[in-house]
């Protein structure tokens, strides 16, 4: 499973790298607003962060033609950008375009195994399913997630699905369970992953045993 880091926090973005597991990262208008930056001059450093690591930006038009002007425009911007668009119609009209002319696309606000299954006969190069917003509608979250992955196994679509709106921990370990190709996490959450009191209970000990040896050796 790959792991991408949802922010545009640039420090956020340098610490989860520096930690050897970030292989992405995903931003949207209101993570970019949060930082109170001018959206190209974020994107623009966030790509080049990454390398060659996939990046999204989202655009904000609500028809077919802005957001195809729009997608081709950040896609000028560097090489690893991925432009999300909405799961609307026109959204979907923009994807099979831009799916021709090379362009990696993203599409967000899924929530449902049909919108997933059209968003990858359109061409999309990755699914976001909204895992959290789900389980906000009393919806069995992972079972959609679960149907996503199996319907693009059964009929050999290229498109990966990236559990989005990651909450908790639990989140990422049952994504991974159903075979889900992405999360896209937020730093808290990617933090919060490497954390078990346990873990830290035994780095005491054997620290505490080691200096106990010391004592004893004399040193």
């Amino acid at each position: 499973m790959k792991f991408f880091v949802d922010t545009a926090n640039i420090d956020e973005i340098r610490e989860a790298d520096s930690w050897g597991i970030v292989d992405g990262v995903t931003t949207n208008p209101t993570l970019v607003a949060r930082e109170g930056r001018e959206f190209e001059p974020t994107i623009k450093e966030i790509c080049d962060l990454m390398g060659d690591r996939p990046v999204s930006a989202e655009v904000i038009s609500l028809d077919a033609e802005g957001m195809l002007t729009e997608a081709r425009n950040l896609a000028t911007w560097a090489d690893n950008i991925v432009v999300k668009i909405p799961m609307i119609k026109e959204g979907m009209k923009a994807v099979k375009v831009l799916a021709q002319q090379g362009i990696k696309t993203n599409v967000t606000l899924v929530f449902t195994a049909g919108q997933a299954l059209i968003a990858a006969k359109a061409g999309a190069t990755y699914c976001s399913p909204f895992l959290g917003r789900i389980e906000d509608m009393a919806t069995e979250a992972i079972t959609v997630v679960k149907q996503m992955v199996d319907i693009y196994c059964a009929y050999g679509f290229d498109t990966q699905v990236i559990v989005s709106s990651v909450r908790r921990p639990e989140h990422v370990v049952q994504s991974a369970c159903w075979g889900a190709h992405v999360a896209t996490v937020p730093f808290k959450v990617l933090d919060q992953l490497f954390n078990h009191p346990l873990t830290d209970r035994g780095i005491e000990g054997f620290l505490a045993d080691w200096e106990n040896l010391q004592k004893e050796l004399g040193k």
